[in-house]
């Protein structure tokens, strides 16, 4: 059995693309990155994607009248890359329900929150103002509604006195760039499957979260 050829969507820098890509190298990994594609133009994710040797489009959502005829060069283009699996990585439109019935259990997502709790923007903003003591970051099969669908991997991030939005964001980020790799993995290798869209892992006994210390992400 072969990789699974997995195409990445951004609209910025790409970080959590990279941490995918990082893993990817590993020949052993089971899933191949076979094309990056951006809705911003000169987005710098394309940049580090193409140093890495992987494929790269940037398709603007702008050039098209409607969501709809942008979805349908979007499904051109991975279908042509041989993608059969997508990793969303802070890609920042919206999508219908059409395009992701299309990917439906093949489309994965990661948000900066322990989901169902703070979906949507200003997470970490919300976080902070609820006073609530962890937070973290969720990996998810996606669903039409925002933020939604059935929860690979999550990670509990500690908030901590003094933290504003930017160092609880470092914070998280870390976490982040642990929890997609390990996901992509469970799901390449075949490992997940879902039962009233609950995911169901393989050989699991127990959490399949990532857990950190206190002290991650301080210096």
């Amino acid at each position: 059995m072969g990789r699974v050829k997995t195409a990445i969507l951004i609209s910025g820098r790409g970080s959590n693309m990279q941490a995918l890509i990082d893993a990817a190298a590993d020949p052993e990994f089971p899933a191949e990155i076979v094309r990056v594609i951006s809705n911003v133009p000169g987005a710098g994710g394309l940049d580090r994607a193409a140093r890495a040797g992987i494929p790269t489009a940037a398709i603007d959502h702008r050039d098209f009248d409607g969501r709809a005829p942008f979805e349908d060069a979007l499904q051109t283009d991975l279908i042509t890359a041989g993608a059969e699996l997508i990793c969303l990585a802070g890609f920042m439109r919206l999508l219908t329900e059409d395009f992701v019935n299309r990917w439906n259990n093949r489309m994965l997502n990661i948000h900066p929150s322990l989901l169902p709790a703070y979906k949507g923007l200003q997470t970490h903003e919300r976080v902070l103002e609820d006073g609530v003591r962890f937070t973290g970051c969720t990996v998810h099969f996606v669903r039409p509604a925002m933020d939604a669908g059935p929860i690979v991997v999550q990670a509990a991030v500690p908030v901590v006195p003094g933290d504003d939005a930017d160092t609880l964001a470092a914070r998280v980020l870390l976490a982040e760039h642990r929890c997609y790799p390990h996901a992509l993995r469970l799901v390449a290798d075949g490992k997940t499957s879902i039962v009233d869209e609950t995911v169901r892992i393989a050989g699991a006994s127990g959490p399949t979260g990532i857990t950190l210390n206190p002290d991650d992400g301080q210096s």
